[in-house]
Order: structure tokens, then sequence, then C-alpha cells
């Protein structure tokens, strides 16, 4: 992450300086659904709260991935160590973005196996989770999910699979 400091001009003409701008990587998280049409998500411990969040699975897109995509299932393998057959794009949203400068793209993935153990990073430690749509959607009727970002694919996924009610 970077902190970079501009001189913002408003659409009314008015300068505000300093802006401070948050750099932070693109990110990526995936709705991801198992062959069993299970939803998988991830539990870990988040600092920052001080708290253990159910949320799902994703993280920064590398220099290395050629894709969005391919970040996604990047992160997918690594998190839970499933790989699945197909993804749909759900769109981008932003953090706040009246001080981040970057985007969460959001997807949907189906058709889940688990193909290998998981590869975590050296501060990571992941419990995966398996849940019904009934059961995701409680969890978020509960505010149980409490990484916003995480929260929205979950209801932009659920709603393109007709799971949500209005």
């Amino acid at each position: 992450m970077r902190i970079r400091r501009d001189t913002c001009q408003r659409p009314d003409g008015h300068i505000v300086f300093p802006y401070y701008v948050y750099e932070f990587p693109t990110w990526v998280t995936v709705a991801a659904i198992s062959e069993d049409n299970k939803m998988v998500l991830v539990r870990q411990y988040r600092h920052a709260l001080g708290e253990v969040c159910i949320e799902t699975p994703g993280g920064c897109v590398d220099d290395a991935d050629k894709s969005l995509e391919a970040a996604a299932a990047r992160e997918l393998l690594e998190e839970t160590g499933y790989t699945f057959t197909s993804y749909e794009y759900l769109g981008k949203i932003s953090a706040n973005p009246s001080t981040n400068n970057n985007l969460m793209h959001m997807f949907m993935a189906k058709g889940g196996k688990k193909i290998k153990e998981q590869e975590l990073d050296h501060n990571e430690e992941i419990d995966v989770l398996f849940y019904s749509f009934d059961e995701v959607k409680q969890l978020l009727k509960d505010n149980k999910i409490m990484q916003s970002m995480h929260a929205a694919c979950l209801f932009y996924a659920l709603n393109r699979l007709g799971q949500m009610n209005y």
C-alpha cells in the first residue's frame, strides 16, 4: 500500500489540497460453488478487527496472473485446494471510492472439486467451510459476513442463481 497526496479539483472548481489517496493492488473475490452445490467459504482471523471472519476466497491480483479470472482461480486453489469448471464475472466494486484507488472484481465459480491441500502464506490460517444457499442467505441476514465486498459478491451470485427474493 502507498499513500499519495493529490491536489483535487471538484466539479464545482473548488481545490482540495492535500487530498490523500490510498493505493492498493487490484483484488478478486469468488462466490464459489462445489460440484455438490455447496458454497465454499473460508474462515480466518482478521487482526485489524480482532475477529475471526467468514469470507469468500480471494485476494490480490499478482503481476504473474494472466487475467482477473486467472487470479481468482489461483486464489481459490491456494486458499481451498479446489479447482472449478466455470467462472462468471459478476462485476466490480470499490471498498471506498473516496480514498481508495483500487477495485474488487467479483466472480462466481461453479463445479468445484478438491484436488489438493491448501497452499497458504506463512501468515495465513484458513478453514474451508461449506454452506447451502439457504445457510449463506441466513449468514447474510444475520450480518455474519462482515467483509462488505464479500457480502456484495455473495448477494450478486445468489441473485444470478435466482436465489434472492425481493
